[in-house]
């Protein structure tokens, strides 16, 4: 017996749901490589009606994630450790597969 289309594309939806919800963002400084033993410092701080995750690595802060008042995110991500902030939301890393599932 066949799976009807709607549970198909429930199941898609839900692998893509999965995966859009992985951390893109875990990545460590090009620098700073952590030891076994050594995991990222994270403080978060309140500000206004947003909340500021900072994550550190032996003391250096390297990536912050911006939740707004209204849900939204993204994260400030300084790559060189040189203080030059660049926002990532990841919008750019995600790729929607565009397979034919099924056609009639």
């Amino acid at each position: 017996m066949r799976p009807s289309l709607s549970a198909v594309l429930a199941t898609f939806a839900f692998c893509i749901g999965s995966i859009a919800t992985q951390p893109l963002f875990a990545q460590e400084p090009e620098g700073l490589e952590p030891l076994d033993e050594e995991l990222p410092q994270v403080t978060i701080v309140k500000r206004g009606d947003d909340t500021h995750t900072e994550f550190r690595l032996r003391g250096k802060l390297y990536m912050i994630k911006v939740t707004q008042s209204n849900g939204a995110s993204y994260f400030l991500i300084d790559r060189e450790g040189k203080g030059h902030w660049i926002r990532d939301d990841g919008a750019t890393k995600l790729v929607v597969p565009a397979w034919v599932i099924t056609s009639w």
